[in-house]
């Protein structure tokens, strides 16, 4: 037992699909009902902070949205425009919060008619 490294921070990154397009026409999705989606994504931990998940939360959302109702460029193209890095890569200490990361979006490199926006 005393010989078990610990992790004293975890940064998750996930990546999800919507196409809110084919909802609507199949269940009657609404930008409404989006944005209801939106908060609850980040709250979702909020409301249940049991010992598995700890001190687990959303820090930030970044939604990309196209102009066309069959999307403007594939989702890997702007997945790969979202960058974690560390402060101080050099550093031998291990990161312990969220503030020792910069998340980025290349904005400059989205396809045309695609926007993208950052809720926290």
């Amino acid at each position: 037992m005393g010989r078990k490294h610990i992790i004293p921070y975890g940064l998750y990154r996930c990546e999800g699909y919507i196409s809110a397009n084919l909802a609507r026409k199949t269940t009657g999705f609404s930008e409404d009902d989006l944005e209801l989606l939106w908060e609850a994504i980040l709250n979702m931990f909020e409301h249940d902070h049991s010992a598995a998940r700890g001190k687990m939360a959303v820090r930030e959302l970044i939604v990309f949205k196209h102009d066309s109702e069959l999307g403007c460029a594939p989702a890997w193209k702007l997945f790969d425009t979202v960058k974690i890095t560390r402060k101080n890569p050099e550093s031998q200490i291990s990161a312990r919060d969220y503030s020792d990361y910069v998340v980025t979006v290349d904005e400059n490199s989205l396809p045309q008619g695609v926007t993208c926006r950052r809720m926290a």
